[in-house]
Order: C-alpha cells, then structure tokens, then sequence
C-alpha cells in the first residue's frame, strides 16, 4: 500500500496489483454464492444470477484441440523395441557395444541387445510399428511418431517431475495445472485437470500432479480405478439440505475471513472446491456408471479382457473419452500393475514389455477410434511417453537400463498431422541425431496445438515470471497439420 500525503488530508492508493488482488478476494466467496443460487443447490437467487469461476478463458491464437489426453507409460519404454526400429541391433545382437557407453543408472551393461519383436509397416503412411502393438498399428496413420526426444534426467523421480512439470525439482507446477490455469474449464460439475490413476503412481509422487505456486484449485484431481473412485463422493449428512446449511454457514463464515485478511490463495480455492465437491457428487456417480455404454464399446476397450490390466486400462480410457465429451480439459492417465515394475525393465525385457503392451495396446485403440468416429478426435490432443528410455545394450543379460538421450513418443489428433515421423536417433538407437527435442518442445507444442504461446503464459512467482517452459521451448511445426 502507497501513502501520499498533501497538506489537507492523507489518502490511501492501492497498486495496480494490490487492487487486483483485493478486487479476486471475493472470488471465491462469489463461486460459493454462485453454487447457493445454483436451481440444484438451492433457492437462494436465480440460476440467471449464478456463474463458473473457473469458465473458459480467451486463448492467444485460434486453438486447435480444446482437450488432452495424455497416456503417461511409467517407467520409460524402449524405443527400439516399440517405435524406433533399429536392424543393426539385431546384426550384432549379443555383440561388445560399438559405441561409447555413457554411465548408466546401474553400471550393470552387457553386450548387444537385439529387439526381440518383429516390426512391420502399416497404413497408408508406411510408418513401421513394433509386434508389441497390434491394435495400436491399426491407427497409425493418426499418429505423429517422435523419435528424437531426450531428457535432462536418467532417474525416475526427477525424468519425472522434468516430463510432468518442466523442471527436475519438485514443487513446481504440473503440466495439467498450467493448462487449466491458462485454459480455464468448460465443466462446471467436474476440476479441470483429473488423472486417472490405474494403480501405479509414478516415482515422483503426487507432486507429479501438484499445482505447485499456481493457485491451489488448479491441481490434479486423482480418480482411483476402485468404487467409488472418489474419497467422499457421496455425502455423510441425512439430508441435502443439511448439507446445504453447512456449506451457507462455511460460506459466511470464509467471507468474514476474506474481509479481515484480504487475498488469501487457500481459502479462495477451498471456497472454489466446496461449490466443485457439491457439484461433483451429482455428476461422478454418472460419468463413471459404463451401463449406459453398449456392449459392443465395452469390447473395443477391452473392459471384458482377461490379460493382467487391460480391463482396467480400458476403463480409464473409456473415462477419458466421456470426460472430453464433458469437457474437462486436461486427463492423465497411469499404468496399471501387471506383476512387474511398470515398463522399467532392468531385466525380463521381453515377458514385462510384452505384459504392459498387453495392457494398454487395445485400450489405446479403443480409444484411438472411439473419439474418431464420434467427431472429438480433431479436438482431442492424445499423448502417448514415458519419462525417457531404454538403452541398447542389455543390463545384465536381457534388460535395458534407462537412456535419456533419445527416446520416442507419438501424437494424434488437436492438429496433429498423422502418418508422420519426425527426428531420428542412431544406428543402435541410442541418441538423438537429427531434429534432437527435449521436453520443454512438448510442452511447447501442447500449449501452442490449444492455442497458448508457451512464452506469454506466465505466473508471477518469487519476482520473476514463470512459466511452463522455463526460458526454453520451441514449438514443432512440422508434426502439425
């Protein structure tokens, strides 16, 4: 607060930005006022009077995808063995390595390891697919392959929180939260950012998911695969209008607070969540009810499958799809447990691989093609990673350690242009050569494919102006439609 004085009176002026802040205190008391006034709530004022805190947001250039699904492959696949085909690995299979070894996670390193999979050409585009996939290769001519991306980090927790949040430390924003917070909501009954948790949470934790210094509504939601996949979905309370009674008097008792102390970020976002939590127990029991699905839905995902988390997977992508169509903006989804460590084959490469295939390859498919013949794929960016891969060689005698220096991942839909590839790695795969990407790209192009420039998206944070990409990232053109 400024004070300037004169020799008749003394007057108080805000800043710019005190005033702004001042002026958002009543946010939340607004939000819940909102929710009171809301025709399913309560009488209190009309629907006309009620509004969404968190509605959508005016983007910086025409978007062109309004969600994403991103398909999070804990753990880090290897691309020699699913995207990235490599015939020299096979010629020298069991061969020294030819190339310089970097230090490696376990220093564990064998000879030569040849893929053990077959790869093969499909679509129109040619692009080559590992035997791993074969619901997933179907669709290839929607995917844009990537296969030069790398990482800053070799060690699950902080690959993780780089891939998650642009930055090895924890604490910092997800990726989830930066969209929400940029992008604003187009549910009102549902959080903006929600993962789908399929057993498996990443090393890292839940920071992975963290709303970091952005405001605290802007955090992941975790919905669990078990019933009800919310903590306290459904009320404790004997009647709805004893619940409303309570939240009336949270409602005047938080707006006190607001008045004495001004802006404050967690009570704004808990009085923001107590109009959400309202609204979500209405609307959770009915997105995650599939009996209105038909049997024929149910089978493309796999929900009646037999192999170890394909049933479970499929559920989680099935939920994606009716959470676009809700229009949540941003949905993570995890692995789920198929008896080994993820895909973080440091031996077993061939029985652990081939069971978290299993799992996710008629799901992803499923998916692929569900929100294609319903007219969302165009408007749904799907992103398909681990947090860096695999080495070349063996560790031991049929495992691969990590290898941050060149890895693949692919895209579909949100303008994406299909049937691409783009970058390359070398002749055993082992790092990025041509077109070499790291994360902060990804990020950069995600924003950028939902209408966000990367380097304008700021948050001011410990006086300086943060943002998802740090001070780096470039957007890739040439995978975009």
């Amino acid at each position: 607060m400024k004070i300037f004085h004169n020799s008749s009176h003394t007057r108080l002026l805000s800043t710019r930005r005190e005033m702004l802040q001042r002026s958002a205190c009543g946010i939340g008391a607004v939000a819940l006022t909102a929710l009171l006034g809301d025709p399913d709530y309560g009488d209190h004022v009309s629907a006309a009077e009620s509004s969404n805190t968190f509605g959508p947001r005016p983007t910086h250039f025409p978007a062109r995808c309004k969600s994403v699904i991103y398909l999070y492959m804990d753990g880090g696949p290897s691309q020699v063995d699913t995207w990235d085909p490599k015939p020299l690995l096979t010629q020298q299979n069991g061969k020294p390595f030819a190339m310089k070894m970097e230090p490696t996670q376990f220093n564990n390193n064998g000879n030569t390891l040849g893929s053990p999979w077959q790869f093969a050409q499909h679509g129109e585009s040619g692009t080559p697919v590992s035997e791993l996939f074969p619901h997933i290769s179907k669709h290839v001519d929607e995917l844009a392959v990537i296969r030069s991306m790398t990482s800053a980090f070799s060690e699950h927790t902080n690959a993780n929180y780089f891939l998650h949040t642009g930055s090895g430390l924890q604490g910092r924003p997800s990726m989830g939260a930066w969209f929400g917070y940029g992008l604003g909501s187009e549910c009102r009954d549902l959080p903006g950012f929600i993962v789908l948790n399929g057993g498996l949470i990443p090393p890292g934790g839940l920071d992975c998911f963290n709303s970091g210094f952005l405001p605290a509504s802007y955090q992941g939601s975790i919905f669990n695969s078990n019933n009800p996949p919310v903590a306290n979905i459904r009320r404790t309370e004997a009647s709805d209008l004893l619940q409303r009674n309570k939240l009336s008097l949270l409602n005047k008792l938080d707006a006190g607070v607001l008045d004495r102390l001004g802006h404050v970020d967690q009570l704004e976002s808990a009085i923001a969540n107590y109009e959400l939590a309202y609204r979500m127990q209405i609307a959770v029991p009915h997105l995650t009810d599939l009996s209105d699905e038909t049997e024929l839905t149910h089978e493309l995902y796999g929900l009646n499958a037999k192999t170890a988390g394909t049933a479970t997977f499929g559920r989680q992508c099935l939920l994606a799809r009716r959470l676009v169509e809700r229009g949540v903006r941003f949905i993570e989804l995890t692995c789920p447990s198929v008896g080994h460590d993820r895909w973080d084959q440091h031996g077993n490469l061939k029985d652990g691989h081939e069971k978290n295939a299993a799992a996710v390859d008629q799901p992803i498919a499923g998916l692929l093609q569900d929100l294609k013949q319903r007219g969302l794929l165009k408007e749904t960016l799907i992103v398909w990673s681990g947090e860096f891969g695999r080495t070349p060689f063996a560790q031991g005698t049929n495992g691969r350690d990590h290898n941050p220096f060149g890895f693949s991942l692919w895209m579909a839909g949100g303008g994406v242009k299909g049937g691409t590839i783009y970058g390359a790695t070398d002749e055993f795969g082992y790092k990025a050569i041509e077109n070499r990407l790291e994360i902060h790209d990804l990020h950069a192009t995600m924003l950028h494919l939902c209408g966000v420039d990367h380097e304008r998206q700021t948050f001011r944070f410990s006086g300086r102006d943060m943002r998802l990409t740090d001070v780096h990232g470039h957007v890739i053109h040439e995978i975009l439609s």
